[in-house]
């Protein structure tokens, strides 16, 4: 259901859910900024992934509730903003 305009959600079926932003700087300030807003979600860059597909590592669990979920998916579209 996330909603992205400018970064990319990668098709993914495991609990990890991949959003490239692509640029280092921009993916460590969205980090910050959902942490900010209370989601944890980790910032890669590289040499973890190749150069120019820094991205947001999502991680979920099925302990996350569908409002947790909901939350987060607004707090990613909205830091995208």
């Amino acid at each position: 259901g996330l909603k992205l305009s400018r970064w990319q959600r990668l098709d993914s079926s495991t609990a990890i859910q991949p959003v490239v932003i692509g640029d280092n700087e921009a993916t460590m300030a969205a980090g910050q900024a959902l942490r900010e807003r209370g989601f944890w979600v980790g910032s890669v860059r590289p040499p973890t992934v190749p150069k120019g597909t820094s991205r947001l590592r999502v991680t979920l669990s099925a302990a996350h509730t569908e409002a947790q979920l909901a939350g987060l998916m607004a707090a990613i579209a909205g830091v995208e903003r």
